[in-house]
């Protein structure tokens, strides 16, 4: 798959996403909503940030820093995107659940950073 494909596709589906959790935000009522319901909004919401924040770690690395190839380049991005919205999506889920305290935080950071470390030392 070229560079231009996969980048027109990412766009399409992040656009989809995003349409697909405005719709879920609208019509979900959080005070009588079950599980599945609030498993649609944080998994729809999860994979909308994946592909927004993996758009712009790619531009951003692309065009500023100009450093590796470019399925390198969309490798990092997306595993760190993943690994940004796991934790954005961790904190909602705290707020909502009134579980948020800044040493949770730190523990998920801590945690993400770990990962972060064992993927990039695996060459």
């Amino acid at each position: 798959m070229s560079l231009k494909r996969y980048l027109i596709i990412m766009t399409f589906l992040s656009l989809i996403l995003w349409l697909a959790f405005s719709f879920i935000a609208v019509v979900i009522e959080p005070d009588t909503v079950n599980w599945i319901g609030m498993l649609f909004f944080y998994s729809s919401l999860f994979l909308a940030l994946s592909g927004t924040f993996t758009l712009l770690g790619f531009f951003i690395r692309y065009s500023i820093l100009k450093k590796g190839l470019s399925l390198h380049i969309s490798k990092k991005s997306f595993r760190q995107s993943f690994l940004l919205s796991s934790l954005i999506v961790s904190v909602l889920f705290m707020l909502s659940q009134s579980l948020f305290s800044w040493l949770n935080v730190i523990i998920i950071i801590l945690i993400l950073s770990f990962l972060e470390y064992i993927f990039m030392s695996e060459k």
